[in-house]
């Protein structure tokens, strides 16, 4: 790479640590961005994009030492790529969240300089999920989760809930309607690959139940394949409690 060209769009997500489908990743090239009037990167296997200054900034990673788009403008960036709005609203909770990490990698206030800063390709896709974006989201698949429940009509749950009864802690679940005592779990292949974890969630599982919980457990089958039902499963536990 020459002094002026750093990594944008899908592959300066990557480096980021921001999370995108395995499949948009996998056939994607080398994004490499270049400002004004320097010349478009041509090289087998990357995509030269030429960056306007008023949209994009760039930065120095410090995990790799790689010249990287912002996380904001990174964000920004994939408002075009990813087919499905939910990626959209995942990569950007990925990017704000401020939950068991020292510091986010932008703000929401930096997401939102970054959409409004001009026109781009892009930007009606960014605008609509701007407002979605949240700051204390755990995980790709917690943003899907919360984002059907809501898109079936159901409120918006709390996220990351930590849960006391009497004093003692019971445990955090990813999704919870505090007041009604309803929790939504959702079960990744790590807890099943993890001996020790699945026998800890069995034990937090029992507990709040113990204190009243009804808790709903979701798999990548009910997320994925069978939204409709997932949403259905929740909306019938709210009914018993209300």
């Amino acid at each position: 790479m020459s002094e002026g060209e750093f990594f944008s769009h899908i592959t300066a997500a990557v480096i980021l640590g921001i999370p995108l489908p395995y499949r948009l990743v996998a056939r994607s090239l080398l994004h490499v961005s270049v400002f004004h009037p320097r010349r478009l990167p041509r090289s087998t296997g990357v995509r030269g994009h030429e960056a306007k200054p008023s949209l994009v900034a760039m930065m120095r990673d410090e995990r790799t030492g790689l010249r990287v788009a912002t996380p904001a403008a990174t964000w920004a960036g994939l408002g075009a790529s990813l087919a499905h709005p939910y990626y959209l609203v995942a990569a950007g909770d990925a990017i704000v969240r401020t939950w068991r990490v020292g510091s986010p990698l932008a703000t929401l206030a930096d997401l939102r300089s970054a959409v409004f800063s001009g026109r781009r390709v892009g930007v009606i896709a960014l605008r609509e999920a701007l407002p979605r974006v949240r700051v204390d989201s755990a995980s790709r698949t917690e943003t899907w989760l919360r984002l059907v429940l809501v898109d079936h009509g159901l409120p918006e749950p709390e996220r990351n809930y930590k849960v006391h009864v009497e004093g003692i802690y019971l445990g955090s679940v990813d999704l919870a309607y505090p007041a009604l005592k309803v929790a939504i779990e959702y079960e990744g292949e790590h807890h099943l690959l993890d001996p020790e974890q699945w026998a800890r969630d069995i034990d937090r599982y029992d507990a709040l139940r113990a204190a009243g919980w009804i808790v709903l457990q979701v798999t990548k089958t009910d997320l994925f394949v069978e939204p409709g039902r997932t949403a259905q499963r929740v909306r019938a536990a709210i009914r018993r409690r209300s």
